[in-house]
């Protein structure tokens, strides 16, 4: 009797470990197909937006500085597309940095200007294991696109970093118009991974505008 309870423990182990490992896959496979259902519906109103809304006004009309009269973006709220046309990477982003936003779309760092001031540090963030699982195989010279209701914005990759958490002076003002894209780093890591890898890029053409960081004309 005394013989048989260790094998009995690790049977009930074995299976727990099992029944762990599946509600573990099925969480990730939930996560996955709420994420790119999301992209699918997102990136289409982003193109009915480009398409409907703005479409009266020129890319200059558009690109000018903003009327004082302005209003801070909400959380979740659809900025544009980001595109990497050599990785075949293209999804969403919107407004923030929080857990649900970071969950489905590329987030846009609310305490950074946004593309279409065309002025100093454009930060997009995205996770390592989802969005922008593809940044592993960026390199200099690669083209990223930011695709807005108000213009879209040609960047060239200038170089990548590989920094600490806190080293937050990689989101610092630019003199040339930039967008920075951050995710976790190692891409292989798993966990919380202890660094953050970095792609730089500079806009590519006009550099006139404003920077007002996370806010909108009316």
């Amino acid at each position: 009797m005394c013989a048989d309870t260790p094998r009995a423990s690790r049977v009930w182990l074995d299976r727990a470990l099992i029944a762990f490992g599946l509600a573990c896959l099925l969480f990730y496979a939930t996560v996955t197909i709420q994420a790119a259902i999301y992209q699918r519906h997102a990136k289409a109103e982003i193109d009915q937006m480009i398409s409907g809304r703005y479409a009266a006004l020129s890319p200059a009309a558009l690109a000018t500085t903003p009327k004082p009269n302005v209003r801070r973006l909400e959380v979740g709220e659809l900025i544009g597309r980001v595109d990497i046309p050599r990785l075949k990477l293209s999804a969403a982003v919107a407004e923030g940095d929080d857990n649900a936003t970071l969950g489905r779309a590329v987030g846009h760092l609310p305490d950074t200007p946004l593309p279409w001031f065309r002025r100093g540090n454009v930060g997009l963030a995205a996770h390592r294991d989802g969005l922008f699982r593809a940044l592993k195989d960026i390199r200099a010279g690669d083209e990223v696109k930011v695709v807005t209701p108000r213009g879209e914005y040609s960047y060239r990759v200038s170089k990548t970093l590989i920094v600490d958490p806190d080293d937050v002076w990689v989101l610092a003002p630019t003199q040339a118009p930039t967008v920075t894209l951050i995710t976790c780093y190692p891409f292989s890591f798993v966990g919380h991974a202890p660094q953050r890898f970095i792609v730089r890029a500079e806009l590519v053409g006009g550099v006139e505008g404003s920077v007002l960081k996370g806010v909108v004309p009316r």
